[in-house]
């Protein structure tokens, strides 16, 4: 894909103690932070910010990220992804990672919002060698309409391919269309907001997961799938009524990541 709406390229590499820019480059409808430092560890954490506000009819974005041996990152944005009426040609965001061995990846944005007659296309496809780390996780909610009802979007279409030496380890394709149904049984089973989070390390286990089924079975009006990977991991599913219930759950399964197998503190990202 052309380079388009937005062009993004982040390369971090370990010096030291700590993680630092190693190259960056921005173009269009995309900007980055200089890395911060929120923690001990010295992870550093990457801001993306657009400052269009928005996605709109026919967009293209595309976003580069490269983390060189035993670097750890956090990548973030600025505030939620707006998706606005895209009735001719769908805004499209496609995003390839690279993850060299020992290094840690964490992409947690703000949700995506997709408002009436948004329709919203992303692939993204990451390449990891073998030590490497990634948690990724996502939001898709529908906005507000003019007659106040929800599922007023065309199309919310997610693809997700990652590659552990060259072997494709996971294939994972969410496709949200409100005109199929999207509130019956097997799709969005009458909640109105989904969230994902991806998580691959090598010292995933089953005692980290019954960890999470108990942190879970507190949570209530919403449902939550947690699935093993063919490699040490897991994929988290989640339905509920409110931007807020999902990133409860998902902070959650992050805090407890991160203490257990990152050894590392909790952060709080949201910016509100």
């Amino acid at each position: 894909m052309e380079k388009g709406t937005g062009y993004l390229k982040l390369v971090g590499a370990r010096k030291g103690q700590k993680t630092i820019l190693k190259e960056s480059y921005s173009e269009g409808a995309f900007k980055i932070t200089r890395p911060v430092y929120l923690t001990a560890s010295g992870e550093a954490f990457f801001y993306i910010m657009n400052p269009g506000g928005g996605y709109l009819n026919g967009d293209s974005y595309k976003i580069d990220i490269v983390l060189e041996e035993n670097a750890e990152a956090v990548v973030t944005n600025q505030s939620s992804t707006k998706i606005y009426k895209t009735r001719t040609c769908p805004a499209i965001q496609e995003m390839d990672i690279l993850l060299k061995s020992g290094s840690v990846l964490e992409y947690l944005p703000d949700p995506v919002i997709a408002y009436q007659h948004a329709c919203f296309k992303q692939k993204m496809v990451v390449r990891m060698e073998s030590g490497a780390s990634l948690i990724c996780a996502e939001i898709f909610t529908p906005g507000w309409a003019p007659d106040g009802t929800v599922f007023q979007y065309d199309l919310l279409q997610s693809k997700m391919e990652v590659f552990m030496a060259d072997r494709l380890i996971l294939f994972d394709h969410i496709k949200l269309e409100p005109d199929k149904d999207i509130i019956g049984i097997g799709l969005m089973e009458g909640f109105t907001h989904f969230g994902t989070m991806v998580v691959i390390h090598d010292d995933v286990n089953q005692d980290l997961l019954e960890v999470l089924h108990e942190r879970f079975e507190l949570m209530l009006n919403c449902k939550i799938g947690l699935s093993i990977l063919a490699v040490p991991g897991f994929a988290l599913r989640i339905l509920a009524n409110s931007t807020q219930s999902i990133e409860k759950i998902l902070s959650h399964c992050h805090e407890t990541i991160r203490e257990r197998l990152l050894d590392k503190e909790a952060v709080f990202l949201r910016k509100y």
